[in-house]
């Protein structure tokens, strides 16, 4: 039997990460062991300041000693204290279920960052212009460079860099790093993110070159659906290169007035707007030696920056993938169409000729209208428009710096290329893979890509409504639906905890939290030619930081992210109360449950309910108000046991009571009636647990019947998509959520899908082959909400969920929910403990079904089977088979428990059979 060893060793959430500011972070790995019941059953931690030390089995900052415990992630680094700079390489060793110890780990690392703000020695730089962007002609990209002098013996060179805006930096002609937007998009008023970079490689002995561009990225570009909006007029740069030799001594290069500053080849460029390069500016070598920078100026000492200058502890954005265009097809007056075959987001790279001076211009769009043509209506005020200059002469390649695009479709005219001199660039926040789901039914597996890259294509920093029009904001109501989709999708504990402080950042000093975050304080809208908001503290979308802090929870069990924003959770519920105390909440104007479908008439509804419905929501405000306020106290609730506030647990549990009670007394009848009587409302209700045991029934009779007079079609909205499936699937309803899965006509998932859609579209009604394009004012191709039903297609078509008693997925829950129409699935989830696999096919009478649990780790299996028949396990019935154990039957189901290790399960399958 092999030894139980630990890898995927991961300092906060993080492979080997750089310049991090927690002083005390925690460290984590999964055990690995390929027997069955392989189980941690002590560890061994040590953390030394250089490989050497370590290989010998030292750990001169930390040795934690035999540790007895079967936890493996989450553990708090408890050596000597840490000092800016300083590396930190640790290695564990464990112990297995029979007490053997194993062998040591492979070496992670990590680096502390400044610790302190008086530690950054540098100045910001940059070169102003008081020319004022427009849409056409935002403003253009600044140059800077200086050379410097290098001492023989480098021990190790560290930079440490942040812009108020973006930035490239280069050492010697070579670029440092892979990320393409940093820093990324925070409230600057309040923060901004440096990164930090191991450039020892980069440096050479004598004269070195340093050289940055700068772009104005989200800091002083267009951003958000105002117009132009800015946080700063002019981006800078903020460098500090530290040096150490080996004979002890270090030097230290900053940004200072001995920089040199020029415009260039990028003469304007924005993130929404596009960007114009023109090739005949190029300064070849200016980021290098030897440059003749005579002609440049002296960098502008710009405004010393007074909010918090933090590490970047979360994936950085970088290209991820690159594609080729599917069809390159042309179009009168010498424009062509390129496919990608893919709506994405990033950019092209295109490999060109054209006389010099020749202007070639790139058009992006989602999808094309009916004569084939882009169609951009839908981008309202963004561009996205690419522009090259050619210099003329031998082919050249153009590829933009400081902007990205949601886009499948480019229209290119006024240059010459092939289909193969064309390449898709896909950019997203760089998260690892966590679950893959392939089925039976192909329809059903485009849905599951669809999700997937419209995530991809929204994951950009902050999980962002669209990439492709002039929003792009990181919409609350959005992300708090889908966050356990995107959990089961990529590793999201990191990017997530990122945004969660943009939330706090953003909370109003009453405690209200804003609709997106980062906040951009716009003017007031017209709001259904009556009222006016302010994108603050809405039901569904301020609510967002308790959920998704709930939801990384159960996730990954992270306590320090429900700890870290409880008092702003507390304001944000106190806000609320503060308003409403008597338990309803019915402000106006909302959202509602967002794009939501008709169930009768609007005449009729708005005749009935007045201000509280509005055409994108027919569930009363004021029932989906007072639900959310409800829920959030629950989860407060929850939060505070978890965090062992007894008395603020019993607080908010009778504050839910409080208003639930006014929930039932107001909107719930005794036939189980709902105010409002829409699907939302139902399943909001029954998912929130706001309804007394003895209605529960008659209300689920109520949602069922709803879903049935409507043809087997589900006319929620962003919100209520969320609880349908899982309301239906819970209470023995199964075979009507595989039915709303499966639906093929309009509204429904594969609807779109059969209309081409590679990603999810904002609304159900996106494109019709009866209505056409839907109102361009709000009509994105790429946006993820009613992708929530990926969390549902794990769970039960995958069958990978965690048990409810615990969280993090120590223990989990294995339960496909069969539907005859699948005859098959594949899935796995790479969970914070390791690789989670499930494959299961119905086979001529019999579900079999392979399972693959990590080491320590168990889980509770669910097997379909007729009551009487025998359950095999790899040819031995599963009551006698090694490991597992029989606990009894449920909802046709044999449920075992089981340890880690590979089952094989076979039994007879007592349902029905159809085609996929």
């Amino acid at each position: 039997m092999e030894r139980l060893t630990a890898g995927r060793l991961r300092t906060e959430y993080l492979d080997d990460p750089l310049g991090i500011d927690v002083s005390a972070p925690r460290l984590g790995w999964i055990a690995v062991a390929n027997h069955r019941g392989a189980k941690q059953t002590a560890y061994r931690l040590l953390v030394a300041t250089d490989q050497k030390t370590l290989d010998l089995d030292l750990g001169n900052l930390w040795d934690s000693g035999k540790i007895e415990s079967e936890e493996s992630q989450h553990i708090v680094y408890e050596g000597t204290e840490l000092v800016s700079g300083q590396c930190a390489y640790w290695k564990v060793q464990l112990w297995d279920e029979a007490g053997n110890g194993g062998n040591w780990s492979s070496t992670a690392m990590w680096s502390m960052g400044l610790l302190a703000r008086d530690q950054w020695q540098g100045s910001w730089i940059g070169l102003k212009n008081d020319h004022k962007p427009t849409k056409e002609q935002p403003k253009p990209s600044i140059y800077l460079r200086r050379d410097f002098q290098v001492r023989k013996g480098v021990k190790r060179a560290t930079a440490y860099a942040t812009a108020l805006g973006l930035y490239r930096l280069y050492l010697n002609g070579k670029r440092v790093g892979n990320d393409v937007f940093s820093p990324e998009w925070t409230d600057y008023h309040v923060r901004t993110q440096y990164q930090t970079y191991d450039v020892t490689g980069l440096l050479q002995e004598g004269d070195n070159a340093a050289g940055a561009t700068l772009g104005q990225g989200w800091y002083a570009g267009y951003i958000g659906m105002y117009g132009f909006q800015k946080y700063g007029m002019d981006p800078s740069f903020l460098l500090q290169l530290n040096i150490e030799y080996e004979d002890g001594t270090t030097d230290c290069l900053v940004t200072d007035e001995d920089w040199k500053a020029s415009h260039g080849p990028i003469v304007s460029s924005d993130l929404q707007m596009g960007e114009t390069v023109d090739a005949r500016l190029e300064m070849p070598g200016w980021n290098g030696l030897s440059f003749d920078d005579s002609a440049w100026v002296c960098v502008d000492i710009m405004y010393d920056y007074r909010g918090w200058l933090v590490s970047q502890m979360s994936r950085t954005i970088r290209v991820t993938e690159t594609r080729q265009p599917v069809e390159i097809r042309p179009l009168q007056d010498g424009r062509v169409i390129i496919d990608m075959g893919q709506n994405m987001a990033g950019w092209i790279a295109v490999t060109l000729t054209g006389e010099p001076g020749a202007r070639c211009t790139f058009k992006f769009g989602e999808v094309l209208d009916d004569n084939g043509q882009l169609y951009t209506d839908n981008l309202r005020l963004a561009r996205q428009i690419d522009t090259y200059v050619c210099r003329g002469g031998t082919a050249e390649t153009f590829e933009p710096t400081f902007t990205y695009h949601g886009f499948r479709y480019v229209e290119a005219s006024g240059a010459g290329f092939a289909i193969d001199d064309v390449m898709g660039i896909v950019v997203h926040s760089d998260l690892p893979v966590a679950g893959e789901l392939e089925t039976s039914h192909p329809l059903v597996n485009q849905l599951i890509s669809n999700i997937r890259w419209t995530q991809r294509a929204n994951f950009m920093s902050v999980p962002t409504d669209c990439p492709q029009r002039d929003e792009r904001h990181g919409w609350t109501g959005d992300a708090q639906i889908f966050a356990p989709t995107a959990a089961y999708n990529m590793d999201v504990a990191a990017f997530f905890a990122k945004w969660l402080v943009d939330l706090e950042d953003a909370q109003q000093p009453t405690g209200a939290f804003t609709d997106f975050a980062p906040f951009i304080f716009g003017p007031k809208t017209e709001f259904d030619n009556d009222f006016t908001y302010t994108h603050t503290a809405s039901s569904g979308w301020a609510d967002a930081p308790i959920i998704v802090a709930w939801s990384m929870y159960e996730t990954y069990g992270d306590k320090k992210i429900l700890s870290k924003h409880y008092e702003a959770m507390k304001k944000w519920v106190g806000f609320n109360w503060k308003q409403f105390p008597g338990g309803i909440r019915k402000d106006v104007p909302q959202y509602g449950d967002w794009l939501s479908v008709n169930e009768r008439p609007f005449e009729e509804v708005i005749a009935e309910f007045g201000r509280m419905v509005s055409h994108h929501s027919t569930t009363p405000y004021d029932i989906f108000s007072t639900a959310y306020m409800a829920y959030n106290a629950k989860l407060l609730s929850d939060i505070a046991g978890v965090l062992g506030m007894t008395a603020d647990q019993a607080l908010y549990a009778k504050r839910f009571a409080m208003i639930r009670q006014s929930f039932i007394e107001q909107f719930v009848d005794e036939q189980g009636s709902i105010k409002g009587d829409t699907q939302t409302a139902y399943a909001m209700a029954l998912e929130m647990d706001l309804l007394p045991d003895y209605l529960r029934s008659a209300v689920l009779e109520k949602l069922v019947s709803k879903i049935e007079q409507a043809g087997g079609m589900a006319t929620t909205g962003f919100h209520g998509t969320k609880f349908l499936m899982s309301v239906l699937t819970k209470n023995g309803h199964a075979e009507l959520a595989y039915r709303l899965l499966l639906r093929e006509a309009y509204p429904s998932w594969l609807y779109s899908v059969n209309q081409g859609a590679t990603t999810i579209w904002e609304r159900w009604d996106g494109w019709t082959k009866d209505g056409g394009f839907q109102d361009p004012g709000m009509n994105s191709f790429s946006h993820f909400a009613f992708g929530s039903v990926g969390e549902w297609l794990y769970r039960n078509v995958g069958g990978i969920d965690r048990d409810p008693s615990e969280p993090g997925y120590r223990k989990l829950l294995i339960r496909p929910r069969i539907n005859g129409r699948l005859t098959s699935a594949r899935c796995t989830y790479d969970s914070l403990y390791g690789p989670v696999k499930t494959d299961w096919q119905l086979i001529q009478g019999e579900f079999r079904l392979e399972v693959i649990i990590p080491a320590n780790v168990s889980a509770l299996v669910y097997i379909p089977s007729v009551e009487g028949s025998d359950v095999l396990e790899d040819d031995t019935l599963a009551i006698a088979a090694r490991n597992v154990e029989l606990l009894g039957r449920e909802d046709g189901c044999s449920v075992y428990r089981i340890a880690s290790g590979t089952y094989r399960f076979v039994s007879v399958y007592g349902g029905t059979n159809y085609k996929s």
